[in-house]
């Protein structure tokens, strides 16, 4: 029994070392952590319970019978965040490379076969460097099984994708899959193509960085949703962000003490509006005094800035939040916030979050680009997604809602539950001056700037909207944490269920 249990010992220890001590050190050197020490952070203390430590590859070809390391280049089991179950996966880099073969894909499918047993969040730590070449198709195979469970896992259970290294080719599409990407800067990135491939094909030079690095995909793509500067910065908020987070899609919201007043009053919101139509302010201010504690967790901050969204709390439990951005664009909507938007209000509607909705919205971006990129198609996503969703769903107009543009924000037309309107709100087809220019097409710019006047007496209020049922009730904006609470607190059962369809075909 004492040899047994010295061998057991010993191979933990083997299985611990990975590719061994000079490849963690080079791990290191490149400001790294080996996918031990990730998990270690990112779960509570003590609580990583491992699967599969002494998995190996079954792969003969290339001389690869001749190196077998246990685990095969993937840590995976489960443990608790903040005392919650999650399933975890952190492929090791020390061990060729960490690319994927099939039995490494194995052990990842096996944890996610578990986690959608008993409702439980995926966490995916990537550094990767792809498939593993020597076993061919039976690596692609692999990978094939993994996207498989990201889809059936999709709207299930929360799909979280750290990606600390390398991501490269078809692996970039497992985290694609999932709900929410975190990178690290200067350390991770992912494309389809490689900077080479991309060279010979089209003659554009550029580097990893550029071409798939975490400011390119957090600014530009819009692939990833958040971007931080090194391995322990990004697991200690994916430890914050998925304490937001149902733990399945019939878990309902988790829910955690708070000391913050439900019905706090908020004096400075009272003088948030500029006087001027034209001026910009800030809508982080008005989240920030609504939710608990003013803790919110944006999403994509640096992408679609025109479009606020992310997460917080009222009395303890989450909401989802999205906010038109009059700092940006006036807060325009365009093609990326409406897809930015679009995506979060699905997740929320996936797993029973409620959706709070701050709006002031001129209307839609005009231009070519936006025509012939496809506005119409992408802001019908945006549309459909506050259409079907069946969540509890609260708007509060803070000042513009024109055209289309109020419509797809959450308008009660489109189910909303409590649609309340600040004194300031303009509800209307479009803005004074440009409704007059067209109704009273060439008249002389005295009479323009009469009718202009009457216009916006008339409209450039949130009273017609109100007179018709559209708006339920005119708050004070001092009031708004204490009307979004209590509207919260009354949909806390609400039942509401669409049509019986296989599944629908939002406009992709």
């Amino acid at each position: 029994m004492a040899t047994t249990l010295e061998v057991l010992e010993h191979r933990r220890a083997s299985a611990r070392l990975g590719g061994g001590q000079k490849r963690i050190d080079a791990q290191h050197a490149k400001g790294r952590l080996t996918a031990r020490e990730r998990i270690d952070i990112l779960l509570d203390e003590g609580s990583f319970e491992e699967l599969d430590m002494f998995v190996e590859h079954n792969c003969t070809d290339f001389g690869m019978d001749e190196t077998h390391i246990a685990g095969d280049g993937v840590v995976t089991g489960s443990g608790t965040v903040n005392g919650r179950l999650v399933f975890v996966f952190s492929q090791d880099f020390t061990v060729f490379g960490g690319s994927l073969s099939e039995r490494h894909a194995q052990k990842i499918c096996k944890i996610m076969d578990m986690a959608l047993k008993v409702g439980a969040p995926v966490i995916g730590l990537n550094d990767s460097g792809g498939a593993r070449i020597q076993e061919g198709v039976a690596s692609l195979g692999g990978y094939a099984e993994v996207f498989q469970r990201n889809v059936l896992a999709s709207g299930v259970v929360p799909q979280l994708s750290l990606i600390m290294g390398p991501c490269a080719g078809g692996a970039v599409y497992s985290p694609a899959m999932t709900d929410f990407i975190f990178m690290v800067k200067d350390s991770s990135y992912m494309f389809i193509t490689g900077p080479d491939v991309v060279k010979t094909v089209t003659n554009e030079v550029v580097t990893q960085e550029e071409l798939g690095g975490a400011v390119a995909h957090t600014q530009k793509s819009g692939v990833a949703d958040q971007a931080f500067e090194n391995d322990v910065e990004a697991l200690l908020a994916a430890r914050d962000f998925i304490d937001f987070l149902p733990e399945s899609n019939r878990s309902g919201v988790p829910v955690r003490p708070t000391e913050d007043a439900w019905d706090r009053m908020e004096p400075s919101l009272d003088t948030l509006i500029p006087d001027s139509a034209n001026k910009p302010y800030d809508m982080h201010e008005l989240i920030r005094k609504t939710v608990d504690e003013g803790d919110f967790f944006e999403l994509q901050p640096n992408y679609a800035g025109n479009i606020i969204i992310g997460f917080g709390r009222i009395e303890g439990r989450t909401v989802g939040i999205v906010a038109n951005q009059p700092m940006v664009l006036a807060g325009v909507l365009d093609i990326s916030a409406s897809r930015k938007a679009g995506r979060f209000v699905r997740f929320c509607d996936a797993f029973d979050i409620p959706i709070v909705t701050f709006v002031d919205v001129p209307g839609f971006l005009p231009g070519v680009s936006q025509e012939h990129n496809g506005i119409i198609t992408h802001g019908a996503k945006l549309l459909f997604a506050y259409a079907e969703a069946t969540v509890p769903k609260i708007t509060v107009i803070t000042r513009k809602a024109y055209g289309g543009a109020y419509d797809v924000m959450a308008s009660k037309h489109l189910r909303g539950d409590f649609n309340y309107a600040w004194p300031t709100a303009e509800i209307a087809v479009m803005g004074a001056k440009g409704a007059v220019e067209i109704i009273f097409r060439g008249k002389t710019p005295e009479e323009i700037a009469e009718r202009t006047a009457e216009y916006e007496a008339r409209f450039a209020n949130p009273f017609v909207a109100a007179s018709k049922g559209f708006i339920d009730e005119i708050i004070m904006p001092h009031s708004t944490r204490k009307r979004v609470a209590l509207g919260l607190r009354k949909l806390r059962n609400k039942q509401l269920e669409n049509p019986w369809k296989k599944h629908d075909n939002i406009p992709l």
